[in-house]
């Protein structure tokens, strides 16, 4: 293998930030001499949008053909354990032809895995030499937050250091979705056991499928 073409499925269109975070953990353990080809799987574009998770992701594999498939479902109130069955159930739906499947499972949200670097949420907010305090949580607890998007849109509210009418056209969620192309090294998300989780099924993938 020379190239490794990998798709993200997402639930949604602000996920395709993980992208950054798989490309990260890819270069960890992808043998050096295997270049890779990203892909988001955007189903929005569909004529009749796919109703039901085994669903989108067959639609996904036709649509964005590919040698390792992430899908991602944020854990939110249902618990990381049922989502991860929820996904293998649904891959094991489309048969034995689907390519190697990896689960993306953020205990909350996405959102909780971009707050820990405040210099890429100041660039973010595009004012990367602010000097306002952030406070921003302690990555051991990110996990715990209830609503971590909206933590992450005030903190980058505040880091833009705006006020007025530049506030209020200010755009949090863009900004949201620029913070992850900010941040070169996710390594400080190995504290996180979701995270832990991800990059282990990962790696073992790779060992399994002689990738590594």
């Amino acid at each position: 293998m020379k190239e490794l073409t990998y798709t993200l499925l997402g639930d949604g269109a602000s996920d395709e930030v993980l992208l950054r975070h798989l490309a990260w953990l890819i270069t960890q353990h992808l043998n050096p001499e295997v270049s890779t080809r990203p892909q988001w799987a955007d189903l929005r574009a569909c004529r009749q949008r796919p109703s039901g998770l085994a669903s989108r992701i067959q639609t996904s594999l036709i649509l964005y053909p590919c040698d390792l498939l992430f899908v991602h479902r944020d854990a939110e109130n249902q618990g990381a354990q049922g989502r991860y069955e929820e996904i293998r159930k649904a891959i094991a739906q489309n048969g034995s032809e689907s390519p190697p499947a990896v689960c993306v499972v953020p205990v909350r949200m996405q959102e909780a895995w971009l707050l820990f670097d405040e210099t890429a949420i100041r660039q973010a907010a595009g004012n990367p030499n602010g000097k306002v305090k952030l406070s921003l949580p302690s990555l051991g607890t990110v996990e715990t937050i209830s609503d971590p998007k909206a933590v992450l849109y005030e903190r980058l509210r505040i880091a833009s250091e705006l006020s007025g009418r530049r506030l209020k056209k200010f755009s949090d969620r863009q900004a949201a979705r620029r913070v992850a192309e900010h941040i070169s090294d996710f390594s400080p998300l190995r504290q996180l056991d979701a995270f832990c989780r991800l990059e282990n099924d990962l790696r073992q993938l790779f060992e399994a499928n002689g990738w590594n």
